[in-house]
Parts: C-alpha cells; structure tokens; sequence
C-alpha cells in the first residue's frame, strides 16, 4: 500500500522506474535516425527530439502521481497533452524496501523540487559519444540535494555492438540484469545504488573537465591542479560517474556553463559516498525553487581530497566568477 511508504521514498521509486522509461526513449529516437536537432543558444547547445520526448516522459509521469510537486526541466517547452505512451506509472519495488532516513520522513510532497535534465551530454548524444549520455533526475528539499537517480541509457555499449545494432528503444531488458543500459540512485542518509564504488589511484591528480565547453578560465583552473591527466568528456553526469568509478580524481568546471539540473542528481550520488561537489570558491549549491538556474560560479567536485584541489583553484579564476 503507497500510503505506508514516505513521500520521497515513492517518489524516489517513481523517477527510478520514469528514468529508465526515458532511457528507452532516448535509445529509441537514436535508432529511428531523426534526431530532430535544433540550436537553442549556440551550435554547442543543442537539442533534441530526444530531449523533448524524454523531458515531457519525466515531467508529466511525476507531476501525474505527485501533483504538488514542483518540477523544473532544461528543456523551454510549450505545455501540451501528453501521449499516454510517454507515461511511466511504475515504481521500483527495491526501493520501497529502504527505511527511509529519520530526518525526511515528515517530508510533505510540496516540500520538494525536482530538478530534471531529460539528456545531459546532448551534444556528444548528437556525434555518436553515447557513453556520455545521461538521463537526471535530481530531488531537493529546503534548497539541499537529498535524492537523486542517474540513468545511462547506453552503459555497456561499447562491449555490446550487437546489442546496440539489435535495440530499438523498448527491446532492452529492464532491471538490474540489463545488458544495456543502467540506473544509478541515492539517498543522503542511506547511500548510493547501481554501481561498485572505486577510487582514482592515490597520488594522482586525473581532472575530468568539459569537452565541448573550454575556455580561458578553465584551461587556467585545470592547469594550476597540476593534472597527471586530464579526461575532456560530455555531461555533468558522466563525469560524476568517472569519480565514483575511479576513472578521475576531481571534475573542474571554471565556468558558469553549467545549470542546476546537472548538478542535483550527481551531487546527491557523490555526497551519499562521501564524495563533495561545490562552486569553485567552496560554497554548497543552492537548489531551492526560486534559486537562479545557473550554476554561476563553476563546479568543483572530488570523491576525495576536496580541500587540496579547492586550495589550488586561482584567484584570477575565482574573481571571474561570482557565485
């Protein structure tokens, strides 16, 4: 019975089960061939029928179980009726399993705010880099990231082109089992699901900053942490996920590029492990619903050692961007 459960627990459940139905259509419109691209700002910031499909398939599907709720997408589209087929009404079970953490257990449905990105790594979606593609969904009360879910549409496929020739969107096997695909979730308080925690080898400093976003100030920024190597990849997500896998020590954005959307859910991941995400002065995002949307003065992440790499980011770097 819902009713026995806390709000956030059934809603974390709920945007588990909305985020792998999004996943599945973001592989889906990449098989169809018409991705539908249209520049939004800039040739770097793109979108596509993907991300519509996908934000109307998380937006509408929580919003439809949680009315209350307030709910902010990446993607500006106009309200419209939504296809049936684009609603997800599922909940993973597992999670229901979970107590949920003492301190959020009173937590009203109009306490939250969902902040959703139907496909970061847009960009690298378009030139065939899908294991940069991400689908998030991040939940924050009181202005704090307290829960998030990561989905990736195309975990795995790199080890699995005939998998990735055969799928067409719904034919991928849900669930914890699926060879492509996976979704990752968290709880502050409880921890962090889907994935096998690893640590970047001690003693090197292995920067993951943006691929398609460089700039002065972060090539200055990536420069003064003194890199053993430096990983340029697509989306927020991804890059999170490369410091909870071991792939990457720190991810250093000096730039007001990124957004709120892409920041809540990863921080969540990455503060339920022990992790630490931060503006590049220091500062804890705010994620409250009227907060501006713009991350404005960077991000600076670490699953380790945050204090060492926030101690080497450079004034002039700092001084550019206010948060």
């Amino acid at each position: 019975m819902a009713s026995s459960h806390t709000v956030l627990m059934r809603l974390v459940a709920s945007a588990y089960s909305v985020a792998q139905k999004a996943g599945t259509i973001v592989r889906r419109v990449l098989a169809e061939g018409d991705l539908g691209i249209v520049e939004k700002t800039c040739a770097t910031d793109l979108q596509t029928k993907a991300d519509r499909l996908a934000q109307m398939s998380i937006c509408s599907s929580l919003a439809r179980k949680f009315p209350k709720l307030t709910i902010i997408g990446e993607e500006d589209l106009p309200s419209e009726e939504v296809d049936q087929e684009l609603i997800e009404d599922g909940q993973w079970e597992e999670i229901l399993k979970q107590p949920c953490p003492s301190q959020y257990r009173a937590i009203k449905e109009e306490d939250l705010v969902v902040w959703v990105d139907p496909l970061d790594g847009t960009k690298e979606y378009t030139e065939g880099l899908l294991d940069n593609v991400t689908v998030l969904i991040g939940i924050a009360y009181e202005g704090k990231a307290i829960a998030g879910v990561i989905n990736q549409p195309y975990y795995n496929y790199q080890n699995n082109e005939k998998q990735k020739l055969r799928e067409h969107g719904n034919e991928a096997k849900a669930g914890p089992d699926a060879v492509l695909g996976r979704t990752i979730w968290g709880v502050l308080g409880l921890g962090a699901f889907g994935f096998q925690l690893k640590e970047a080898p001690a003693g090197k400093h292995i920067i993951t900053t943006t691929r398609s976003h460089g700039s002065k100030l972060v090539t200055d920024c990536v420069t003064a942490m003194n890199p053993d190597d430096v990983l340029r990849v697509g989306g927020a997500g991804n890059k999170i996920i490369q410091l909870i896998e071991g792939k990457a020590s720190a991810y250093v954005f000096a730039s007001p590029g990124c957004k709120k959307w892409d920041t809540c859910a990863p921080e969540v991941i990455l503060h339920a492990v022990g992790g630490k995400l931060t503006d590049i002065h220091g500062n804890a995002l705010q994620y409250n619903k009227e907060v501006k949307h713009m991350n404005s003065a960077g991000v600076l992440a670490t699953l380790r050692n945050h204090n060492y790499y926030a101690s080497r980011v450079p004034e002039s770097v700092k001084s550019a961007l206010v948060p």
